[in-house]
């Protein structure tokens, strides 16, 4: 009887045991290796005759090596690009799909992925549009600030004399589906700017006029700040929509010293400075600096556009002949991380030479 029981019961377990084996046996047999990040990509917008490319993410998520045996695009009109070799293990892998955009309108291209890790192809698709008055924005508005795209991100108002009024443009492009008041926020007083046209349609440019009035300047020198591009009236500051704005007004001097053999007379050894890091986390430079004048001469300013440097003057009075050092440390990461280009501003009381830039070129 008690033998009966527990044969029984081996019975019933080894048909449980069997049941989940057949059950999962086909799942594990043909489960998906190959997993697409994003198997659909809206290629966006591009002209005539101009391709475009689709980047399709991937990961091998099998244990086993993938390979991809063949991609089969719907059309001859597109290319494709994949590994030919094996795919490792958990390997992150990309494949890349080209339209030659030979045909204005819409469109939408297909490919079939085969390979060893699934029975059944995987597809890819890229839509977008070509366009007969396409605009390239990467071409003629390289900074993107959301929908809106902009030519630059700073402004620079060089050698301004007191009482000039200077004006800069941008350039602004709308890559959105929605109109736009495009506006500038946070203007100090010495700034005015005005959009035309106010208001911008989908995939209209338009431009911001910024004019510095330089009788609101509280000194010669640099004068730095930061303006930010809203989309919208009322909408909120962002880092990411920040635009430098700088501006160097020069001191002013009596027209007789101009012309005077006495006058102070500034010579610097360079006034471009080209560093390679090759590792290293800072690099100094020194530069000479010479009064080749019968006057004294009178260091009066000297600033940064950027963070990430450094800057040391042994002099910044020099009699007749004298001459003095100007060392500048770069900083590598922090220079990583600056929107401007790097400078050193010096001004002094040559009236030939007020004014001199020193422009940090650092890799």
């Amino acid at each position: 009887m008690k033998t009966d029981i527990t044969n029984r019961a081996r019975r019933v377990v080894k048909g449980i045991l069997l049941f989940y084996l057949f059950t999962f046996l086909p799942f594990s047999a043909t489960a998906q290796k190959l997993v697409a990040e994003n198997a659909v990509v809206n290629a966006g917008r591009t002209g005539y005759q101009m391709p475009i490319t689709a980047v399709f993410n991937f990961r091998n998520k099998s244990s086993k090596k993938l390979r991809i045996e063949a991609v089969k695009p719907d059309c001859a009109c597109t290319t494709i690009e994949y590994p030919q070799g094996d795919i490792g293990s958990n390997d992150k892998f990309q494949i890349r799909m080209t339209y030659d955009a030979r045909q204005l309108g819409h469109f939408d291209k297909q490919a079939a992925i085969i390979s060893n890790g699934s029975q059944k192809p995987l597809y890819i698709r890229m839509h977008g549009v070509v366009l007969e008055d396409y605009v390239d924005l990467a071409k003629h508005y390289p900074v993107e600030m959301g929908d809106l795209c902009l030519d630059k991100m700073e402004l620079e108002y060089d050698d301004i004399n007191r009482g000039d009024s200077q004006t800069q443009e941008l350039r602004i492009y709308n890559n959105g589906t929605r109109p736009y008041q495009p506006n500038l926020m946070h203007l100090p007083p010495y700034l005015s700017a005005e959009v035309m046209p106010a208001v911008l349609q989908p995939h209209q440019a338009g431009r911001i006029v910024v004019v510095l009035n330089s009788l609101l300047l509280r000194d010669y020198g640099l004068t730095q700040t930061s303006v930010y591009l809203a989309g919208n009236p009322g909408d909120k500051v962002s880092p990411d929509h920040e635009i430098a704005v700088s501006a160097v007004m020069l001191p002013s001097f009596d027209q007789t010293a101009t012309s005077s053999q006495a006058a102070p007379r500034l010579y610097i050894s360079k006034e471009k400075v080209d560093v390679l890091f090759d590792k290293k986390k800072k690099k100094t430079e020194v530069i000479d600096i010479e009064n080749r004048g019968q006057e004294e001469l009178r260091i009066t300013s000297l600033q940064m556009f950027t963070r990430g440097l450094k800057i040391s003057l042994a002099k910044s009075v020099l009699k007749p002949g004298e001459k003095t050092k100007l060392k500048i440390t770069m900083l590598r990461d922090e220079l990583k991380t600056v929107r401007t280009r790097p400078r050193v501003l010096m001004i002094c009381n040559d009236p030939q030479k007020p004014k001199v830039t020193i422009t940090i070129n650092a890799k």
